[in-house]
């Protein structure tokens, strides 16, 4: 008799049906798994063997085979246990093989039967739905999994629950969705003295999703505004909730029952690898830039991080999604995100400074920020100079906006753009308008136009430098709360363009 069970086995975000294909015959007593698993798969025999031992059940003194397909596609993970479990039982007649074979199954057994936690359950939940079948994941899976909400969940806490839930002797409930509760941000913009074009840099980022350079001396506070990025940052709408966290599911990250509408924020150390930043590794796993989908990309020490790990961001920050290539893979992830990056002007950090500076300026500023390339720096929307607060200013009350305030500023330009773009599938975001689309949205006055064109032939604006400087002064009219684009805006989006005094 041959009894099936079905799985998932994952391709970037995306979860591919497998059929687990169990087969009792006579013969010499073996137990093998066939069909490209690796080591974690190949080794569930063993968890399955003493699982079941621990439930008093034997395993018949015949040949067991499970193949697992498409025998061709490899299979990675342990959560190919529980269905490997499901269609042995169902083939000595345990359980309802029916039953068995209506679900997708996934979760990894200790020795004593209980079910382990595994990534991936929320793209497993959305192939299921889309497959028209209930899931079966571990209990500690069920929430996350249930928030999908087309599709029956049934997260059993042991495999005995899931063999007496399929026999009909104590059914168990649909499991409930579940939401992490995001506490409350403790970084506060009103903390941060002085820095009023930064703060303002910041706003106009967040309402509409523009990259940010921050150049300044050490301890002028850059670390401390890109912190409290997050507080005026709008929740994830629920679409874009899901997206992100499929992303943070398969990284097992999602771990408090539920899934966060509040929006990510990395920050990746200078000495990460381009694969940690990227993507890749075994099983071509998502990297910090698809991590950060939907939120806030902070990059501290941007000119410390290899010139290679740079140069790979040069294209996701345009296409909004990274393609993974390996050998044996070759996945994508999206990373819509907001790349924050913070550097000194210099390596010793003083180059503004006449009384601390070396003897090589200016070309030590140069040279360091020269890490950066023509290209990668041409992507940066608004680059700011963060200069050292004065002492007198660290002595005052806090004196600043608080977030809220602010948020709700980005909150009212975010909605004008979500009217906006609602029709059109490229653009979520001003960032993301181009060609037509941006033709139509920024209407500029005659002194606007004049004035952008005087300064991309004086300061020799790219093309693109041209396009990110109209879609920022569109963010700034947003925040305004105005139709069209007038001089102004277009003047206070060329001061956030043009030549920082550290790069001059």
């Amino acid at each position: 008799m041959v009894a099936l069970a079905y799985t998932v086995a994952f391709e970037g975000i995306d979860a591919r049906l497998v059929e687990v294909q169990c087969a009792v015959a006579p013969g010499m007593p073996n137990f093998s798994i066939v069909g490209l698993p690796n080591k974690a798969v190949s080794e569930a025999k063993e968890r399955v063997r003493a699982a079941l031992g621990h439930m008093a059940i034997a395993l018949p003194s015949k040949r067991i085979t499970i193949n697992l397909s498409p025998a061709d596609m490899p299979k990675d993970g342990s959560h190919f246990d529980l269905p490997i479990a499901l269609s042995l039982l169902a083939a000595l007649d345990i359980v309802p093989a029916e039953d068995v074979a209506g679900l997708i199954t996934l979760g990894e057994l200790s020795l004593d039967g209980k079910l382990i936690s595994v990534a991936g359950a929320l793209p497993a939940a959305m192939a299921a739905a889309s497959m028209d079948r209930g899931l079966m994941c571990p209990q500690t899976c069920g929430a996350e999994a249930a928030w999908v909400g087309s599709v029956d969940v049934i997260a059993p806490a042991t495999l005995g629950e899931a063999i007496r839930h399929l026999s009909g002797q104590s059914p168990l409930l649909a499991a409930k969705p579940g939401e992490a509760v995001a506490a409350d941000p403790a970084r506060d913009f009103a903390d941060v003295r002085g820095q009023i074009k930064a703060k303002r840099a910041l706003e106009i980022a967040a309402a509409g999703r523009h990259h940010v350079l921050m150049v300044g001396s050490p301890g002028s506070g850059k670390s401390m505004l890109a912190k409290r990025l997050p507080g005026i940052m709008p929740e994830m709408a629920p679409k874009e909730a899901l997206e992100t966290s499929m992303i943070h599911s398969l990284s097992g990250l999602l771990t408090d029952g539920g899934i966060s509408k509040a929006r990510p924020f990395c920050e990746p150390h200078h000495t990460a690898s381009m694969a940690a930043i990227v993507g890749g590794g075994r099983g071509a796993k998502p990297g910090q830039i698809s991590l950060a989908h939907n939120g806030v990309l902070f990059m501290d020490e941007f000119p410390e991080f290899p010139r290679m790990v740079l140069e790979t961001l040069r294209q996701p920050i345009e296409t909004g999604d990274v393609v993974v290539a390996r050998a044996n893979a070759h996945v994508r992830y999206p990373c819509k995100f907001m790349l924050v990056a913070a550097a000194n002007p210099c390596r010793c950090g003083h180059l503004a400074d006449p009384a601390r500076a070396c003897a090589r300026v200016p070309m030590c500023g140069e040279d360091y920020l020269g890490r950066i390339s023509g290209p990668l720096m041409d992507r940066f929307d608004l680059r700011i100079e963060v200069p050292p607060v004065k002492f007198l200013d660290l002595d005052g009350d806090a004196d600043g906006e608080p977030s809220r305030v602010i948020a709700g500023r980005v909150a009212a330009a975010r909605a004008i753009q979500a009217e906006r773009y609602k029709d059109v599938a490229e653009a979520d975001l001003n960032a993301d308008a181009e060609g037509k689309v941006l033709d139509a949205i920024a209407k500029v006055d005659a002194d606007g136009r004049a004035i952008l064109l005087k300064a991309a032939e004086r300061f020799g604006l790219s093309a693109r430098g041209y396009h990110r400087v109209l879609r920022v002064a569109r963010t700034i009219a947003d925040l305004g709360g105005e139709s069209d684009v007038h001089r102004h805006h277009i003047a206070e989006a060329l001061s956030y363009r043009l030549t920082l005094p550290a790069m001059a």
